[in-house]
């Protein structure tokens, strides 16, 4: 019985990490999305650094509320014995450090175990979102601007008996 009260919380806290994740990556996207506007060439390298620490920030409050969740969590349900205790554990799981020299009371162990899975899914996918999001905005930029393709010629074109209304394969 008790496995399954600790796999209904490990569901609840996945499902809350997760939500508080997607809308703070949403939140950073559009931050970025935003920064995006042009620069002066002179001031563009500080404008990019800038984007880049605030990226980095904003990941990093992210995570931190989601360790302080788990850690909020396992104070409440009495899995450890103090706040610092909780958000060492906590911290430890998240970045699936694991230690070992503090552990979950017995019956919340499996919780530990689920923490760290999410902790490392969630880390990978934060930076996975801020390095397309800025490695498109460099495209963007830096990108040459192409001319529209050029339309091929139909079939019925090609075949016409009227020289004059054929289109050319080839650019002049």
């Amino acid at each position: 019985m008790q496995l399954l009260v600790e796999l209904a919380a490990a569901t609840m806290l996945v499902a809350i990490t997760c939500a508080v994740h997607l809308m703070g990556i949403a939140a950073l996207m559009l931050l970025l999305r935003l920064h995006r506007r042009r620069r002066p060439a002179d001031a563009r390298l500080i404008w990019e650094g800038l984007a880049i620490v605030g990226a980095a920030t904003g990941l990093f409050v992210l995570h931190g509320i989601e360790i302080r969740l788990y850690a909020g969590f396992y104070l409440f349900v009495g899995a450890l014995p103090s706040l610092e205790a909780a958000l060492y554990f906590s911290t430890a799981s998240y970045t699936t450090v694991g230690y070992g020299d503090v552990v979950l009371a017995p019956g919340w162990r499996v919780l530990g175990a689920i923490e760290s899975a999410n902790g490392i899914i969630l880390l990978g996918y934060g930076d996975w979102q801020v390095y397309r999001q800025r490695l498109e905005q460099a495209e963007a930029t830096t990108a040459p601007r192409k001319a529209p393709p050029r339309s091929w010629p139909s079939m019925a074109m090609l075949m016409t008996p009227d020289r004059s209304q054929r289109m050319p394969l080839m650019a002049p």
